[in-house]
């Protein structure tokens, strides 16, 4: 017991390292809607080092010097079968690998539609649809609204999701948002159009449905 004790502070520990020596950004200062009651809750670590009782989405920035970059940008989705997110290998690390090939990673910790904090059948507050989904659309908002600060172009900005990740991507580049004019929060008038995806072994428990597509004009 004291040894799996010892395990998991020194996971958590450098989990937080990774995090804390780059820029985390909350998605929406004041709270996710819906979750403003428990945006200061703590998040939680599982035995295999996983993030979860995520209740205020966040993205950990990664960018790369000056000299090397491209103006690229990619938002990185951990995977965790919707339970936690896999933070350091399918996260931190790819963020800090793209920042050294010149491009901007950005790893979000979205909100989760199941959780390992709790016993196994504790009903969740979060759906894949209702709330993972809004927020990898106000994340591609996000890095779009500070495009300029960041040295990102935000015609240049794509999503890659591993596994669970994977399926919130796909929601996400088939239900493509425009941005809503009339929005009172100016993050909200930019699109949460993808302009790119990569799925790397995307799940299938979120029901993607087809977009209908007019033919091509020559037929």
């Amino acid at each position: 017991m004291k040894i799996l004790s010892l395990l998991l502070a020194l996971s958590f520990s450098a989990t937080a390292f990774a995090a804390d020596e780059h820029l985390v950004v909350p998605l929406w200062p004041n709270g996710a809607p819906g979750s403003e009651a428990r945006k200061d809750e703590p998040e939680k670590l599982t035995p295999t080092g996983g993030v979860t009782n995520v209740h205020n989405p966040t993205l950990t920035v990664y960018l790369p010097p000056k000299d090397k970059a491209t103006g690229a940008a990619v938002i990185i989705i951990p995977g965790g079968a919707h339970r936690f997110h896999t933070i350091a290998s399918e996260g931190y690390n790819v963020g800090q690998w793209l920042a050294e090939h010149g491009i901007a990673g950005f790893v979000l910790k979205s909100r989760l539609a199941r959780d390992d904090a709790n016993p196994p059948g504790t009903p969740q507050p979060y759906t894949i649809e209702g709330h993972s989904l809004p927020d990898a659309q106000r994340a591609l908002r996000l890095v779009r609204n500070r495009a300029t600060e960041w040295g990102v172009n935000p015609d240049a900005l794509g999503l890659m999701g591993f596994s669970a990740g994977g399926e919130v991507i796909a929601l996400a580049a088939m239900r493509a948002e425009g941005g809503k004019a009339d929005a009172p929060d100016p993050i909200d008038r930019l699109s949460a159009r993808p302009d790119f995806q990569a799925l790397i072994y995307p799940g299938g428990s979120a029901k993607i449905q087809p977009v209908k597509c007019a033919p091509p004009a020559f037929l």
